[in-house]
């Protein structure tokens, strides 16, 4: 049998909350929105679905042909995370995580009650999800969702509200940042029971994280990463003073995490060049330069480990993680520039098996591009501006 974690405070970490800064994909104010009714299923079920938000709604996508199988209605500033399985994705609206049955193409009544919802962690067979608003830890079986009716689930309460990251490992421990609305300083990890095993408050505006190979998990920080791995953590630093690495991607293929670089602390908008590659096996941090920018949604992982980077040069830039080197670079639309609000829409990429969907916001179009040759499988022009991009999780 599981153990529950505990619900409520753990008393020794009263004074530890946990809180991220804000930026680019990590602002989670949003316009308010009521959830709907659940819709009308499509006659058959959708293959491979995708999900796209825009303003005003979702558009559900069947994902071998990229048709608009189903516009569901939604008011308000929605997110999107794929819930961890075959079949869901998770809407985050002003109630909280809403459960999106991809496949039957509904917005069902399910929804994860959180103030402002955060962020979503999957690893392994459990997914996570953080309430920004009160520092409530949510952790379930994505495999348990169907029907109206939530899965069983484990909580951890935080110190203190705040915007915030948890991942749990595949030992069932449970790693979160710590902080408060002032100060984000690092991270801890939790075994089964709520002790504390592991602390590290070297981590300064501690934000995102990623899995490696091994169960071993990157977190970014305004001068490096942590690195937890073995029950420690080790700290990475940047080869700059300031080195903001705030947005990562990781791969049970690779010993390697790829992670954006910031070095302009003072920039309104800071249009990053160089992308960052954290080795866990050796602890090292290789800057790679692409001679164009990206954003926090440019940034994804292929079917082998490959580290993707989509560029606002419109192409799909392929990094061998091991070599540190750019492999391909694949012209997928024209380019682009990144605008000032994080809220704005810009290219965003979804990676399922081999293949990279990469929306274009411009043209309104969705892109399918083989990772691997380099072929536009299919584009197609949507009915609305796309803006986030998510999907069901490869069979």
């Amino acid at each position: 049998m599981r153990t529950k974690r505990i619900t409520g405070g753990i008393s020794l970490l009263a004074a530890s909350a946990l809180v991220l800064t804000a930026c680019g994909s990590d602002d989670t104010d949003k316009e308010e929105t009521q959830p709907k009714d659940e819709q009308s299923a499509p006659a058959h079920e959708v293959a491979e679905p995708l999900v796209t938000t825009y303003d005003g709604g979702l558009l559900v996508l069947d994902g071998t042909t990229l048709e608009v199988i189903e516009d569901i209605p939604l008011e308000g500033f929605n997110r999107l995370n794929a819930a961890g399985d075959e079949r869901h994705v998770l809407v985050s609206t002003s109630a909280g995580f809403q459960v999106l049955d991809a496949v039957g193409a509904q917005l069902t009544e399910a929804t994860f009650a959180a103030e402002k919802p955060g962020h979503v962690v999957r690893h392994g067979d459990r997914t996570v999800l953080f309430a920004d608003g009160t520092g409530e830890v949510t952790l379930f079986d994505p495999h348990e969702l169907g029907g109206s009716a939530l899965p069983a689930t484990d909580t951890y309460q935080a110190a203190e509200a705040h915007h915030g990251v948890a991942v749990e490992l595949e030992s069932g421990d449970l790693l979160v940042t710590l902080g408060n609305e002032e100060s984000r300083v690092g991270a801890m990890v939790l075994d089964a029971d709520g002790e504390e095993i592991a602390r590290s408050e070297e981590c300064p505006g501690v934000h995102g994280e990623a899995a490696a190979k091994d169960d071993v998990i990157v977190i970014g920080c305004e001068n490096g990463v942590l690195v937890y791995k073995d029950g420690s953590f080790t700290k990475v630093d940047s080869p700059t003073d300031y080195g903001r690495i705030g947005n990562q991607a990781g791969s049970d293929e690779s010993t390697v995490v790829l992670g954006d670089y910031k070095q302009d602390k003072d920039a309104e908008l800071e249009r990053p060049e160089q992308v960052s590659l954290i080795d866990t096996a050796d602890g090292s941090l290789t800057l790679v330069d692409l001679g164009t920018s990206y954003t926090f949604r440019s940034l994804a992982r292929g079917p082998h480990g490959e580290a993707l980077v989509f560029g606002t040069d419109g192409q799909l830039h392929v990094i061998d993680p091991e070599a540190g080197e750019v492999t391909n670079s694949i012209p997928v639309t024209d380019a682009w520039e990144e605008p000032l609000e994080w809220q704005q829409p810009r290219p965003a990429v979804f990676v399922r098996d081999h293949t990279a969907f990469i929306t274009e916001p411009a043209t309104k179009e969705l892109h399918a591009v083989d990772i691997e040759s380099g072929e536009i499988l299919t584009s197609v022009t949507l009915p609305q501006v796309p803006n986030e991009l998510s999907g069901v999780l490869a069979h």
